[in-house]
């Protein structure tokens, strides 16, 4: 039997192929086969120095490899990188041979290793419908992990939306009741700020909502240059405010921080043409010890002293004790701008 095809034929039936002489030298290569070696010439080389059998195993010489003939061959193309591949032996009459070759399971790494397109397989190799498959769930993946990557961003965005005041971009009540909550729980030192501001109503109905929103977001960001980056300055209300400081080993922190927010808030706040004049009084807690402490009571005794400085005379900052429950304002308050510094 003869071989009716020639060269140029095979070349488009099976590129990936190779022909063999009775020597078992090279005689003819596929243009997919010389792809995988561009910098070598295949054609003169003797087939078993080229490629080693993996299996069967033992293949040494060429008595041994056409006994292989029409047997499923794992083969490995020496050189740099590896390539691993199946092929099958098939000869004629006059001993010479056609190899072809095909990647099997590896065609990822083959066309990833070799940058191969479907133009280097024969039109019905089932490669292609793999490629093909294997692209579109690439592009499925792709598409699926943009999508996630939005999704999770959205998420993101909506929980620290959650958390956040619009108006200000300082945290809202929700954040601040689970960090107080996180904080009574690992039984540490902290202290909470209750802020009110003062004579911002006035500032409100004299020159309207657009004032009030301006003076808010400047006390907001006076807030947060006025504390450490730790602190957690949130907007609950109105105009109201509470900043919760953890690690304050000395109530001394305490009364620098009030008196800071006290004067930066007193200073005017201009707004078209006009000057705006509000103050802030400031009811403190401190917890040393949270055991018996609950996020109610907390924020109870911080609103019990802010009333205290508002009694006093405003602008101030009041310490909590347990006194000021009876005797409604009798602690001595911290003032601001030249005001008394509390006996705590």
């Amino acid at each position: 039997m003869t071989y009716a095809f020639s060269p140029t034929v095979l070349d488009v039936l099976c590129p990936m192929h190779l022909t063999l002489d009775a020597g078992g030298v090279i005689t003819h290569v596929g243009p997919t086969t010389q792809k995988l070696r561009p910098d070598l010439t295949l054609v003169g080389r003797e087939f078993l120095e080229t490629f080693q059998v993996m299996r069967p195993r033992g293949i040494m010489t060429l008595d041994q490899l056409w006994e292989t003939r029409h047997i499923k061959l794992h083969l490995e193309m020496k050189g740099n990188p590896p390539a691993r591949l199946k092929g099958i032996l098939v000869t004629n009459s006059t001993g010479t041979a056609i190899v072809n070759l095909s990647f099997g399971i590896s065609i990822l790494d083959g066309v990833r290793d070799y940058a191969l397109t479907n133009a280097d397989f024969a039109a019905t190799d089932l490669a292609i419908e793999m490629l093909y498959l294997v692209e579109a769930k690439s592009a499925a993946m792709e598409a699926s992990r943009k999508l996630n990557l939005r999704l999770q961003g959205a998420k993101i965005a909506a929980e620290e939306q959650a958390f956040t005041d619009t108006l200000t971009g300082l945290k809202n009540r929700r954040e601040l009741d689970q960090v107080l909550e996180r904080l009574l729980a690992a039984n540490v030192r902290f202290a909470v700020m209750h802020i009110d501001l003062d004579y911002f109503k006035a500032v409100n109905d004299s020159l309207g909502h657009a004032a009030g929103d301006h003076v808010l977001r400047v006390v907001a960001k006076a807030m947060i240059e006025e504390t450490r980056a730790t602190d957690t300055v949130a907007r609950v209300g109105g105009d109201e405010f509470t900043v919760i400081l953890p690690e304050v080993g000395e109530i001394d922190v305490l009364e620098r921080i009030g008196r800071r927010i006290i004067d930066r808030i007193e200073v005017p706040i201009p707004f078209n043409g006009h000057q705006c004049e509000i103050s802030a009084s400031i009811g403190t807690v401190w917890i040393q010890n949270s055991k018996s402490a609950t996020r109610e009571t907390v924020m109870e005794d911080a609103d019990i002293a802010l009333y205290a400085s508002k009694n006093e005379g405003r602008a101030r900052q009041t310490f909590y004790s347990p006194e000021l429950r009876k005797t409604g304002n009798s602690a001595a308050p911290i003032k601001g701008r030249g005001g008394i510094k509390s006996q705590a």
